[in-house]
């Protein structure tokens, strides 16, 4: 379940492909829109996954008050602190597990059944496991509605896996551990793919891991977001999250791009480009994002944590650069450097910008401080042009808390 990433942060202001759908029609153009506009857009391209995505009433798994955002490019809220992966990182996801009308797959993470709806018609079993009692009743009265005779969930803690049923073709993981767990990987069958997003609480990677002689062998896909893998797996974590000190991770941008292309600690990327150049404001690199065509998404996020209880301010500096930047003042995400703040539960508790930058200018920084809800319990910053057009460049994004 991602945060937004992943997210399950989230509300990630991606493409509004439907405003205020009510009828099942228009539910229905909704989703082939969003299929062809977004998840087809940004790169998936297995038309088995595709179709999948086409045939998935998305707006079944969501509250009835959420139902018009179903089909935005988006993380929900689902209650229970979790929420509704993004339609696009539902499609990668399980692109990238080669999936084969043949395979037994292992789920971690039910949520609200989606992902499992979305696996149903491209493989033979799904057996689906959610820690959340809340959900997993929820989730398996969902797909039972729905027909999804192929899926069986129960309620338990995803660590240890599903025994009885092992081994398993592919795995699929929506929630993040530190590390796959051990169970899982003992359960895999030898040649078998996990898909798993894995690593510190807001500083994830996706993998795709491949059984080979016991022992994973793994590939690093794209920095994301997901929610933590509760149970076992949160009482391993070695490295926790620090709430009164959130800093932006790689706000320099010096780090070196790997050879999967993605910038790291940033997620949800689009339009992005690493930039080499020795008249960087700090350093060697910085971001450019470049966008021609007016509402297509171009951006990066990153989660944080922060505790509002123990931060009362947060300072956003950054130097930002831009040569003809045309926006719509409209949009709810103008090019602009901001941070969005959530309650425990993911609620949000309002966005916070700087900007919108337009027009044409040299390399500046910009500098805003702002009041820190006291019920925030993590953050999500967001720089890019979004959906306007242009050229604009980032560098020395720095986030500088003040205490209560």
């Amino acid at each position: 379940m991602t945060n937004p990433m992943l997210v399950s942060l989230v509300a990630l202001l991606m493409l509004p492909v439907v405003a205020n759908a009510q009828t099942e029609s228009q539910f229905e153009e909704a989703r082939h829109r969003m299929v062809d506009e977004v998840v087809a857009g940004a790169g998936v391209k297995d038309p088995r996954v595709l179709q999948a995505i086409r045939d998935t009433p998305r707006h079944e798994f969501v509250a009835a008050n959420l139902r018009h955002q179903a089909y935005y490019d988006m993380a929900l809220p689902i209650g229970f602190q979790q929420t509704i992966s993004s339609p696009f990182i539902v499609a990668y996801m399980t692109e990238s597990l080669d999936t084969q009308p043949t395979d037994k797959v292992l789920e971690i993470g039910t949520g609200s059944g989606y992902q499992a709806a979305v696996l149903s018609p491209l493989v033979k079993e799904v057996y689906s496991i959610e820690i959340v009692e809340g959900l997993g009743r929820k989730a398996e009265q969902t797909l039972r509605h729905l027909k999804y005779k192929n899926v069986f969930t129960k309620v338990g803690d995803g660590f240890k896996g599903w025994a009885e049923h092992a081994p398993f073709d592919k795995i699929i993981v929506t929630c993040s551990p530190e590390a796959p767990p051990q169970p899982l990987i003992d359960q895999l069958a030898e040649g078998g793919l996990m898909v798993i997003p894995a690593g510190e609480r807001y500083q994830q990677t996706l993998y795709l891991m491949r059984k080979k002689d016991g022992k994973l062998e793994k590939e690093a896909l794209r920095p994301t977001l997901f929610v933590p893998m509760t149970g076992t797996a949160e009482d391993l974590r070695r490295v926790k999250p620090d709430p009164a000190h959130p800093q932006a991770a790689n706000g320099n941008f010096e780090d070196q791009v790997g050879d999967n292309g993605f910038i790291p600690g940033w997620y949800y990327e689009r339009q992005a480009e690493w930039t080499t150049d020795a008249r960087a404001p700090e350093g060697q690199h910085y971001v450019t994002f470049k966008n021609e065509v007016a509402g297509r998404s171009s951006h990066l996020l990153q989660g944080l944590p922060i505790d509002g209880r123990q931060i009362a301010e947060i300072e956003l500096s950054a130097m930002v650069k831009y040569a003809k930047v045309i926006a719509n003042l409209s949009e709810d995400a103008p090019p602009s450097v901001g941070i969005t703040f959530y309650d425990e539960n993911r609620n949000d508790l309002g966005h916070n910008w700087i900007g919108p930058f337009r027009g044409s200018a040299e390399w500046t920084q910009v500098k805003k401080r702002f009041r820190v809800p006291i019920q925030a319990r993590e953050g999500l910053l967001r720089i890019g042009l979004f959906g306007a057009t242009g050229e604009l460049s980032f560098d020395a994004v720095t986030l500088k808390p003040i205490a209560r």
